[in-house]
């Protein structure tokens, strides 16, 4: 069972594998740099090294990062679009330095451009990032999102179509619980989880599902409201978990609920519950 957390690199990588043991947990997301800033950060094999004994000695099978949030693949700016080319692919280089997977990546807005315009632009840019690396092993998973303003993510068929037109296999999908029923899928039944799915199936394919984000949702179905919850202390409920736990056991599940007063604990211990009902 791959389940865990995103946990924190303050005081340095090797304390987010120490935190991950404090929480017996064997998946983690992090952040490779800051997320609000652009400055980039290079991590040398030696920092790698550490890091990946540390993850061994704690137990970790699957590690892997969350991009940035200044990311903008689709903005009508040049100068913001070659930095999120460039941070995109910094963040892709320390992630194979470090051993970790993959990166999540939220595709961004369309802006002012059509929709098929946008993707056919963030498909570009991805392709660049993805020929500039192109002997880097790491993945490039698009996240779903709220679908808030003009956002590129909140359909899985838009997702799918920026998926088809970039065609590689070093593209993936990250499920969030939260976005998708913010976007407007009723998961809160065994029908609506299941139609949900078979929708991805049919349009992308689970075998392209490379991770999950667990979170329950303060904003009600379609509200749009990007604002997470612990499990169970929203309005999604528990089936969608107890759903994805027992029938993606293989594929990683991390939480990115609040974490005051050890609630990572609280809601990891009820995750593991679920997948044993």
């Amino acid at each position: 069972m791959l389940l865990g957390a995103h946990v924190s690199i303050s005081g340095g990588y090797v304390n987010a594998a120490k935190e991950a043991q404090r929480l017996a947990i064997n998946t983690i997301q992090i952040f490779t740099k800051n997320q609000q800033q652009w400055k980039e950060k290079t991590v040398n094999e030696a920092e790698g090294k550490l890091f990946k004994q540390a993850c061994l000695e704690a137990g970790i099978l699957q590690a892997f990062s969350h991009t940035i949030y200044l990311i903008s693949l689709a903005s009508e700016n040049d100068e913001i679009v070659e930095k999120s080319i460039l941070s995109l692919a910094m963040e892709v280089q320390r992630c194979k330095t470090l051993g970790l997977t993959h990166t999540v990546l939220h595709p961004g807005a369309a802006g002012k451009l059509s929709r098929t315009e946008a993707i056919i632009k963030i498909g570009d840019n991805i392709k660049t990032v993805l020929n500039a690396t192109h002997d880097n092993p790491v993945k490039i998973l698009i996240e779903n999102t709220a679908g808030q303003g003009t956002s590129v993510g909140g359909k899985i068929e838009y997702i799918a179509d920026l998926l088809d037109y970039i065609n590689s296999d070093r593209i993936g999908l990250c499920i969030d619980t939260c976005h998708a029923f913010a976007a407007g899928y009723d998961i809160r039944s065994v029908k609506g989880t299941k139609q949900f799915f078979k929708e991805i199936d049919k349009r992308i394919g689970l075998e392209k599902v490379l991770c999950f984000h667990l979170n329950d949702s303060k904003g009600g179905i379609g509200s749009k409201l990007d604002r997470h919850a612990h499990i169970s202390e929203g309005l999604i409920g528990t089936i969608p978990f107890e759903y994805i736990m027992k029938m993606f056991p293989d594929v990683p599940k991390v939480l990115e609920t609040p974490n005051e007063n050890n609630a990572d604990i609280r809601n990891l211990q009820l995750l593991r519950q679920l997948a044993t009902k």
